[in-house]
């Protein structure tokens, strides 16, 4: 879980792509606070708090003290720039503290399966309701000792304290399998082993 993390906001008077430029050249993101009804409101949070709250953990949920009022919020959607990566604007949802939230948290595998098998994640993230304050950074499945042909569906997995897994019980996270030889790569390695001869 993470910490409850703090940014102080100002409000945005100015809209538009020129307003949102100048915004990032003031070394501010803006971004847009709604939900529970309320008008939405612009904002313009400090870029690089704002980078570090979010470059972990995509569902952050962050103080934010907005000219002096504070308000919790859940870190609904991030645009980056596609090439730099540099966050462009994010959108942030009001939360109230002890509400429920669905969140998608990605998946991370832990242990190692029988010896000469792999792993392949079919699931990269799972949807999960939790409350609002106690978002996962990740749900942890563990592979320790799976042999080959062993399936890990969402229904397996313990679910996090307070949270549970939305996903389809049946849906499946993680196959265990010995990795397959093609011919054409036995028939290579014959080819290398001989030229090597």
């Amino acid at each position: 879980m993470a910490d409850n993390l703090h940014l102080t906001a100002t409000r945005r008077t100015e809209f538009g792509k020129g307003a949102a430029r100048r915004t990032r050249r003031a070394g501010q993101i803006p971004a847009v606070l709604y939900g529970h009804g309320t008008e939405p409101q612009h904002l313009a949070l400090p870029s690089h708090e704002t980078f570090l709250v979010v470059k972990d953990h995509s569902n952050a949920v962050v103080t934010l003290d907005i000219e002096g009022a504070e308000q919790l919020a859940l870190v609904k959607d991030v645009q980056r720039d596609p090439v730099r990566r540099d966050i462009e604007h994010l959108d942030l949802v009001v939360v109230r503290q002890g509400e429920r939230v669905t969140v998608e948290v990605p998946v991370h595998v832990t242990g190692e399966s029988f010896p000469g098998t792999i792993h392949q994640v079919e699931l990269q993230t799972l949807t999960v309701s939790v409350p609002a304050t106690r978002i996962p950074e990740v749900v942890s499945v563990s592979i320790e000792g799976l042999q080959d042909g062993a399936i890990v569906r969402a229904g397996d997995i313990p679910h996090p304290e307070d949270a549970s897994i939305e996903d389809d019980a049946d849906a499946i996270v993680v196959v265990i399998s010995v990795p397959r030889v093609s011919a054409e790569d036995l028939g290579e390695a014959e080819e290398t082993e001989a030229a090597e001869a």
